[in-house]
Parts: structure tokens; C-alpha cells; sequence
């Protein structure tokens, strides 16, 4: 999925003759907190709420605000995952997209992002999770995936959490089956330590926070 597929119509840029406050109120409407500006069809940076809320006075244009605004974009045909980099590295809500040229094409917002995150990660199929951890030298994704394949089922979702100052990692599987047991008990014969277990609709607050924790840049 490329940058270009997660536009968001709704969001409208803001041009260099608009002024603080229409700004902060474009903000409120679409729920962001960053907003591009444009002059004379070109991108010129990416505005922000707290920029805004540090300014004496909103009546003026944005180009008399800021002399200098800061410019994080996306191409167009950038992938999903380097999208999700520049959100985290910016810490923003939304993100402008660029053609080669460096037209202005639109932009992204973090909870279009989100959702099309859940879709493409399979979040929103039918399941349970499971969270094993080992050493991270003992990680083998054709080892895991053979162990859950091996119980008629299959890996909906992988991602991995590096241990913090510790040469383990935790490894949380999407499995497309609600009981885990059969697939429990294999991975035990294997030596692998199982951590938790997750049903739909039975997870647990520490579950939830890991999860935002992962996506802690997305949160609004």
C-alpha cells in the first residue's frame, strides 16, 4: 500500500493568506493538529497547534506568523511502513504527500493511517493472539510459522518488541483461530516460553497498551 492510496479527502489545506485562527478552527473541525499550507499551489510546511498556541496574536496571515515552518512530506509512492516512520519521527497527526515533482497531492491523516493499519495487519479478522518470548538469537519466523501451520491455522499478524536492555524479545502472533490450546501445547514441546494468551473480545488492558505503545505516535 503506497502513500497515495491513504489520502484523505476531507482534510483540505490551509493557504499562506489564511490566518491563525481560521487554522486552529480547521484543526478543531477535522480533528488534527498539524495542517499543510500551500502558496500559490506549492507545499511550504506543515503547521501546528502548539505553534499557533504560542503566537501573541492569531489575527495575522500564517505567512507573517512564521517566517520558517517546518516541511515533513511523504511521496506519493512512498510505502506503508516508511508513512508509518515519518508519523512517528514527526510525532504527528497528519502528513502532506508529494508527487516526484514535489506537487502538492494531499494528505494523510493518523486516523485514516490507523485504520488502514488495522485492515492490512488483520486486526480486524477473526481471532486470538499469542505472545511467546525466547532470545532474540533464537527467533526463527519459518520455526513459528511451521508450528502454527502444523495446527490448521495461520498467522494473521507478527510484530516484534525488542526487551530493553536485554537480549530477549517478546513475539505477539495474530492467529486466525479463537482456541490457542492445540497450538499452546506444541510450542511448549518446542521450548518455547508462552507468555499470555488472548481471545476476541478478551483482552486485557496490558494487551491494549502494548498495542498503543506500538502506536503511541498515532494517538491523538
Amino acid at each position: 500500500m503506497r502513500a497515495a492510496d491513504l489520502l484523505c479527502e476531507q482534510i483540505p489545506p490551509l493557504l499562506h493568506t489564511d490566518n491563525g485562527e481560521k487554522a486552529l478552527l480547521w484543526m478543531d473541525e477535522f480533528q488534527v493538529n498539524h495542517l499543510p499550507v500551500l502558496k500559490n499551489g506549492n507545499f511550504v510546511g506543515l503547521i501546528s497547534e502548539s505553534e499557533l498556541l504560542d503566537q501573541v496574536s492569531l489575527e495575522e496571515i500564517l505567512d507573517d506568523l512564521f517566517q520558517h515552518l517546518p516541511r515533513p512530506f511523504a511521496f506519493a509512492d512512498a510505502h506503508l511502513y516508511d508513512v508509518l516512520q515519518l508519523f512517528a519521527r514527526f510525532k504527528l497527526t497528519a502528513l502532506p504527500v508529494l508527487d516526484r515533482q514535489e506537487n502538492y497531492v494531499g494528505v494523510i491523516s493518523a486516523q485514516v493511517l490507523l485504520q488502514q493499519l488495522a485492515d492490512a495487519s488483520g486486526l480486524n479478522e477473526a481471532g486470538s493472539v499469542l505472545v511467546l518470548e525466547m532470545n532474540a538469537n533464537d527467533y526463527t519466523l519459518g520455526q513459528i510459522a511451521q508450528i502454527v501451520e502444523s495446527n490448521q491455522a495461520k498467522i494473521l499478524n507478527l510484530f516484534v518488541t525488542y526487551l530493553p536492555e536485554s537480549t530477549r524479545i517478546q513475539v505477539n502472533l495474530r492467529i486466525n483461530q479463537q482456541n490457542l490450546s492445540a497450538i499452546i501445547r506444541t510450542f511448549e514441546r518446542y521450548d518455547y516460553l508462552v507468555l499470555a494468551s488472548y481471545q476476541d473480545g478478551q483482552q486485557p488492558d496490558e494487551l491494549q497498551d502494548r498495542y498503543q505503545e506500538l502506536m503511541h505516535y498515532l494517538s491523538m
